[in-house]
């Protein structure tokens, strides 16, 4: 016997008709993404090169994805355990000794550098901040 419903529509004030039906939620949709899977695959982080427009311009903006991991503002050991993974992305400019963190997906942008050839390296971190993937970008500011 299946566990899944349909309920009928009927007019404002009316009760209800539930009736049986062959496909359940998991049945259409597949498991729950909230739920963790051994075998998920690993994190990927995937960076375009900077849009050529706003470099012409000496401003870099550089778009990034990833895959099998959410970037969110979520740190510290007890993140580890979530399903879907939830990490962030931390972001080096010309081998500096620092880096900043990106928490939010969205578009990286970075202005004032001087003219000439740079690089951003990009590393996708669990919420603890070991790194499991990383790209760099090189691109050359115009004078």
């Amino acid at each position: 016997m299946d566990d899944s419903f349909d309920t009928e529509v009927r007019a404002a004030g009316s009760v209800p008709r539930v009736t049986r039906s062959a496909a359940t939620a998991r049945d259409v949709r597949g498991p729950s993404a909230l739920l963790g899977f051994d075998d998920e695959p690993p994190p990927r982080l995937i960076v375009d090169p900077p849009l050529a427009e706003p470099l012409a311009a000496g401003k870099v903006f550089i778009q990034y994805r990833t895959e099998n991991m959410r970037v969110l503002p979520v740190f510290g050991t007890g993140a580890l355990d979530v399903s879907p993974r939830v990490g962030h992305v931390h972001i080096t400019v010309d081998d500096a000794t620092w880096h900043f963190i990106d928490a939010s997906g969205e578009t990286v942008v970075v202005v004032g550098l001087a003219p000439g050839p740079h690089r951003i390296l990009f590393e996708l971190a669990d919420p603890t901040h070991r790194v499991i993937d990383s790209q760099t970008v090189r691109f050359t500011v115009p004078g």
